[in-house]
């Protein structure tokens, strides 16, 4: 389908979302006109209520002209100047796709690349382009791979995708904002009349009555009703409007191939999703890891510390690249699955170009290790830019795992303050179980449901692994604050804690002891008297 039919369907798809607001009116009207010609005339006031209420957010969605901004990206906006090869890199396969290059290239914190186009008049008139780079992207990637992933967005470019997008993303938005404005007003329909039946039930209670059921009824159902035509040209409006979006993805992806290579194309698909994966696992675990201790990590591995995870995980994660990921294929969904995207690119003839000697994708910046710190400086929140920098990972890790283990053994130093006072320390814990108040302290610990029902012996079952964790915790930040254990920093596993030779098994043994049903301190004070 070419530009003029695409931009056709687009407007003709858009026009019915008005007309559609145009048949509801006159629905309403015929109602209303129905009713005052044989209606009552305390009747024909409460319909010409409902449906101007109803009329109201039918109007609203229907004339809310102004085109949708996008909430910028937040991105490190770099210049030709700051970084010359990039720019010839994008430059020159903007040539290649036969197409203008961008106006601004943009940095970003995450794994994607993408461009948009300010266009005006519903999207036919070109605007401003802009190209969105993630540099936790271009870590994971080779430069050719890197080459195949612009290609393919200069192919949107080429096909004029971008400017389209402007007048489908209109018609969803139209629809999604009126049957949200019909949905808002049915809930606060049904909280009022909920409200209500609460306060009656409040004063029935008073006089010593019985309350009645609460239920909403049919308040707020023709808000509901109204709605649901909009839904059902909504679901038509995203199938007919995103149809042809898997076809411009395929072809943006053959495009790719013809001027990054086919291997290479083939490769970055395959990439992105583990690449993806590796990133959200790593933003988890490692770069806010120590945010509740107050801690980021050292300047410029916000993001950039991605890499290192990248290398020490190097056979997980090709594990992954074999396997394709499975995907549920949604009627809604503009881009086709992975898997066969891939397979589209592999039955290409071999073109030759191997990817084997490629030079990563951050060779083409100036300083990648700079751009990391730059880009932390525009991406990152103000209340990220308040945290303390860690002098490394290694202190990052450790104070990090520190305070959470000092956090899980809080509910046991409040649970033994209240029990036996003190001030909670791990002393005081120990104080406590020799003057048999453990399954006490135990008691106070935080219980599923299922350990709040038992009592007896199982009561006791149910809480010995939850006192005997939050013991650990407790003794293992005393023995780190002693200088005695540490958390270690690891790229291809967990944060390992470090004691000193000899007491892991003394530690299980003692805490074992401590937990029994006639529990036993002794060995625990050994042990901690031999750290102090």
């Amino acid at each position: 389908m070419g530009a003029t039919l695409r931009a056709v369907r687009a407007l003709v798809l858009l026009a019915g979302f008005y007309l559609l607001g145009f048949v509801m009116l006159g629905v309403l009207v015929a109602v209303d006109w129905a009713v005052a010609e044989g209606g009552v005339g305390s009747v024909t006031a409460k319909v010409w209520i409902v449906s101007a209420l109803l009329a109201i957010p039918i109007v609203q969605g229907m004339f809310a002209l102004r085109t949708p901004k996008d909430e910028p990206l937040p991105g490190l906006s770099v210049t030709e100047q700051q970084e010359p090869a990039l720019w010839a890199a994008v430059r020159k396969l903007a040539e290649q796709t036969g197409t203008r290059a961008p106006d601004e290239i943009l940095l970003t914190p995450d794994v994607n690349a993408a461009v948009s186009e300010d266009a005006t008049f519903l999207g036919l008139k070109p605007g401003r382009r802009r190209m969105y780079i993630g540099l936790p992207l271009m870590a994971g990637l080779s430069e050719p791979q890197l080459q195949a992933v612009l290609a393919h967005e200069f192919g949107h470019y080429t096909n004029h995708d971008t400017r389209l997008a402007a007048i489908t993303l209109r018609g969803r938005l139209q629809v999604m904002r009126t049957v949200a404005s019909l949905h808002e007003r049915s809930r606060k329909k049904v909280a009022k009349e909920e409200a209500k039946q609460e306060k009656k039930n409040a004063k029935r209670l008073a006089k010593g009555k019985e309350a009645g059921e609460v239920d909403a009824g049919s308040a707020g159902l023709s808000y509901r009703l109204a709605a649901k035509p909009f839904l059902w040209y909504g679901t038509f409006y995203l199938r007919a409007s995103q149809g042809v979006g898997r076809r411009q993805e395929l072809a943006a992806d053959l495009a790719a191939a013809r001027i990054a290579g086919r291997d290479a194309t083939a490769s970055a698909l395959r990439e992105i999703p583990v690449l993806d994966a590796a990133h959200g696992f790593y933003m988890q675990s490692y770069a806010t890891l120590g945010t509740g201790a107050g801690l980021l990590p050292p300047s410029g591995e916000v993001f950039g510390g991605l890499r290192h995870l990248l290398a020490g995980r190097a056979d997980e994660l090709d594990e992954m690249r074999q396997a394709l990921p499975e995907e549920e294929l949604s009627p809604y969904d503009s881009h086709p699955p992975i898997a066969e995207r891939i397979a589209h690119i592999e039955q290409l003839p071999d073109d030759g170009r191997a990817l084997t000697g490629a030079r990563p994708a951050l060779a083409l910046l100036t300083d990648p290790t700079r751009s990391f710190a730059e880009l932390e400086r525009s991406a990152l929140t103000p209340e990220a830019h308040q945290l303390r920098r860690a002098a490394d990972w290694p202190q990052l890790v450790n104070d990090s795992m520190l305070w959470h283990a000092d956090q899980d053994a809080e509910p046991l130093r409040t649970a033994v303050t209240e029990v036996h006072g003190g001030d909670g320390s791990l002393d005081a814990f120990l104080d406590a179980v020799d003057a048999g108040r453990l399954w006490e302290v135990a008691d106070r610990l935080p219980k599923s449901q299922e350990a709040q029902d038992a009592t007896g012996r199982a009561a006791r079952e149910f809480a010995r692994p939850q006192v005997r964790a939050r013991l650990s915790r407790m003794t293992v930040v005393e023995l780190a604050r002693l200088g005695r254990a540490h958390w270690e920093l690891s790229w291809t596993d967990a944060a390992r804690l470090s004691l000193p030779d000899g007491y892991e098994e003394e530690l299980k043994q003692a805490l074992d002891a401590a937990v029994e049903d006639v529990p036993d301190t002794r060995e625990l004070r050994r042990l901690l008297a031999r750290a102090r």
